[in-house]
């Protein structure tokens, strides 16, 4: 693909982390001097953007100098020792403010950090700071928080989407190369859909969420957000605690299309976009999966239910004791999750089940399966109807359609960017078997890898 830039690009934007890397050790280039370009990117392009809700200079550059102290005493911490990095504001950090997008946390700054973080500063990473998330990470379009709307860094009119919007938001521009995401439903693929990056939502439970503000804990996942899948995989096997699995005996792909509008309507410029896309890239591989459509409906279903009732047991006393503190927006969401009753949750857990072993049967067929990560391109921001094709449909509901399936069956599933319909940026959603993470990254890797 060739490389086209958004609007509004900094000093990372289409920079490889693996060369900055090497640029490290070679003694051309010094964490402080990568975290001053960050700090300098943000500086130039938050004000439009919005991606950043913390960022601390002093304590951003403390860490780069100690980062170099380290690689010039001979210790070197691995592939992102002195690498810029954020953070998502619904994942916690000692040393910055932590307001999980909610006015109930205006100014909370955590004891510790949550585990990821910690492995993130025992790789040598630099934290630069927070990115705005979605109130308590209750929605997917990234423009419902205390700290306002992201921005869309290819029109800034236009949504992120969610919840991970600062740190799509943040990588698409080049702000920073690296950010942590959080995904319940598609917030890690959605907004990197949306603004043009990779985003990988790994397999259930991979990445420990000790530390990261729940949502939904049958649901909740912590991935990486990155210019390309090479830089993915190098911050998933620091979330993960392990590197990724050498490559066994090679075989042919085999590659599962979803047909379109299994989950939901597709715009029809989105949908051959995509299609092309994953034809180009995989060939003969290709074909068409059996139709999911007939468990689509079950599915969201099931979801809804897991999602709205564990939501709700985190926040029952905030909505009790001060409702009005919580947007509009999420506030009504958490209304309904109110209604949900016993016995529909302990249903929709057994369902979940179900959902499960049907797709474990599917990876019996098929290596990997592939659709558009998101049906539509970016919407405005507030919107909340848009028309695909001849129906109006929800804006949260339609970015949500092909994402939240393998949330609720846990499945990994990474989208990458694959060109633009009317100048904005489009995505190829690839999913494997629970547990396959390594060799979904590798496979992409090999893939998708720029000259």
């Amino acid at each position: 693909m060739s490389l086209v830039k958004p609007t509004h690009t900094g000093y990372f934007f289409g920079q490889s982390v693996r060369v900055l890397a090497e640029r490290l050790r070679a003694g051309s280039l010094t964490s402080v001097e990568l975290t001053q370009a960050a700090l300098d990117s943000i500086e130039r392009l938050n004000p439009t953007l919005n991606a950043f809700v913390q960022v601390d200079a002093p304590v951003a550059l403390a860490q780069a100098r100690k980062a170099d102290e380290w690689l010039a005493q001979g210790q070197d911490l691995g592939p992102l020792h002195g690498i810029p990095v954020a953070v998502k504001d619904n994942i916690d950090t000692f040393d910055y403010v932590t307001t999980y997008g909610s006015a109930h946390f205006d100014g909370f700054k955590p004891s510790c950090d949550a585990l990821c973080v910690k492995r993130l500063r025992e790789a040598g990473a630099v934290i630069v700071g927070k990115t705005l998330t979605h109130e308590f990470a209750y929605g997917p379009t990234g423009d419902r928080s205390l700290q306002g709307a992201a921005r869309n860094p290819w029109d800034a009119r236009c949504i992120t989407g969610g919840s991970s919007a600062g740190s799509a938001a943040a990588v698409a521009s080049g702000m920073v190369p690296l950010a942590l995401g959080t995904d319940t439903g598609g917030s890690i693929r959605i907004p990197a859909a949306l603004c043009g990056v990779v985003g990988f939502k790994p397999s259930y439970a991979v990445v420990p969420l000790d530390g990261v503000f729940p949502l939904s804990s049958s649901l909740d996942h912590v991935g990486p957000i990155a210019n390309s899948v090479e830089d993915a995989r190098l911050l998933f096997e620091v979330l993960a605690g392990r590197a990724c699995a050498a490559a066994t005996e090679p075989r042919p792909l085999r590659v599962g299309w979803i047909r379109s509008g299994s989950f939901g309507p597709v715009d029809a410029e989105v949908d051959q976009q995509v299609y092309q896309a994953a034809k180009q890239v995989f060939g003969d591989t290709l074909h068409e999966v059996a139709d999911l459509a007939s468990m689509a409906a079950g599915m969201k279903e099931t979801l809804l239910m897991l999602q709205r009732a564990e939501a709700y047991d985190v926040h029952a006393e905030r909505m009790q004791e001060a409702p009005q503190l919580f947007d509009p927006e999420v506030r009504e969401r958490l209304e309904l999750s109110q209604e949900v009753r016993g016995w529909q949750y302990i249903r929709a857990q057994r369902a979940q089940q179900h959902y499960q072993a049907h797709m474990a049967r599917l990876f019996e067929d098929y290596d990997v399966l592939v659709s558009p990560s998101v049906p539509i391109t970016a919407p405005a921001v507030n919107a909340r109807e848009i028309r695909v094709g001849e129906q109006d449909i929800d804006v949260r509901a339609a970015v949500l359609s092909y994402t939240s399936p393998w949330n609720l069956t846990g499945l990994p599933a990474i989208n990458l960017p694959v060109g633009w319909v009317k100048g904005m940026p489009v995505g190829l959603q690839v999913i494997a078997a629970a547990g396959e993470d390594d060799r979904l990254l590798r496979v992409m890797v090999e893939l998708f890898t720029r000259d």
